[in-house]
């Protein structure tokens, strides 16, 4: 079974920086694709930035430049390092995947993926 650990979330002060973890089992192979998405309440499930196993990846452009994907050797721990972070970027973070690489203009689209984890909660104040 695959499953998805979100781990790292946390209060952090507005401008401050914070890494988010997500630890997958359960996917093998090269065929894989993850994403970290954000939902605030109120408001729909956003894209932030996916990775996938051959390295491409993509970070949307309301956090470009502040928001890095990557993942260890192993390819099962997906980071998302978070830095000048503002209280628009509070929300709970979830991390998704699919095994199968997603073409570039899919990575960030919600039903693209078929696995979830629970989630993990960043609030900037």
């Amino acid at each position: 079974d695959v499953q998805l650990v979100e781990s790292g979330g946390g209060s952090v002060q507005v401008g401050g920086s914070l890494r988010i973890t997500c630890a997958a089992s359960g996917l093998s192979g090269g065929s894989v694709s993850v994403a970290w998405f954000r939902q605030a309440p109120g408001k729909e499930r956003e894209g932030v930035a996916a990775i996938r196993r051959d390295e491409t990846s993509r970070v949307a452009d309301s956090v470009k430049g502040r928001f890095t994907i990557s993942q260890d050797n192993t390819k099962n721990s997906i980071h998302l390092d978070m830095t000048n972070l503002s209280p628009e970027d509070t929300a709970m973070y979830y991390c998704a995947a699919v095994p199968v690489l997603l073409w570039y203009g899919g990575l960030l689209i919600p039903d693209e993926y078929k696995h979830w984890g629970q989630g993990t909660q960043v609030t900037v104040s």
